[in-house]
């Protein structure tokens, strides 16, 4: 598994200014729906659900949401880079920037679970966070991402 298997190059955004964490997954059904043909209340509503039991904010202004969606028959992300920095009630209460949301099939399993390992990992590279956070356009942020190798658990 890699992550251009689970990040169409249209499922990547730069956002100015979002009010919420709620705006925030608004967007992301958005996308869900422009992209993936998924009704944006289901995104949504997974993903508030999720957050419910804990913030999927990480840290250094990173968030990692995620859900299960019964709707779907594999594993699919979102990223977006926000310019305004976003009060996302993280670990660490720093606001975020970087968002990769993730989406698995309900049944998914252990597959879904490698995947936001994959994703954390990545997101935890300092290198690639640095070169996301220094680029607006989509197509580069994409490249970015796809061609990231993270490094393997041990």
């Amino acid at each position: 598994m890699d992550i251009s298997s689970l990040l169409a190059p249209g499922a990547v955004r730069v956002l100015g200014h979002l009010t919420s964490k709620k705006r925030l997954f608004q967007e992301i059904g958005e996308i869900m729906s422009i992209v993936h043909g998924l009704n944006p209340s289901i995104a949504v509503d997974g993903l508030q659900e999720r957050e419910s039991l804990g913030p999927t904010g990480v840290g250094h202004g990173i968030a990692l949401p995620h859900a299960r969606l019964q709707e779907l028959d594999k594993i699919i992300g979102v990223f977006f880079r926000i310019e305004k920095p976003l009060d996302y009630d993280s670990v660490d209460r720093q606001p975020v920037d970087l968002v990769f949301a993730l989406f698995a099939p309900k049944d998914s399993g252990v597959d879904h679970l490698k995947a936001l390992a994959l994703v954390s990992r990545t997101m935890r590279d300092a290198g690639v966070v640095t070169k996301l956070r220094a680029n607006n356009d989509p197509a580069k942020l994409h490249a970015i991402l796809t061609e990231a190798r993270a490094p393997q658990a041990a």
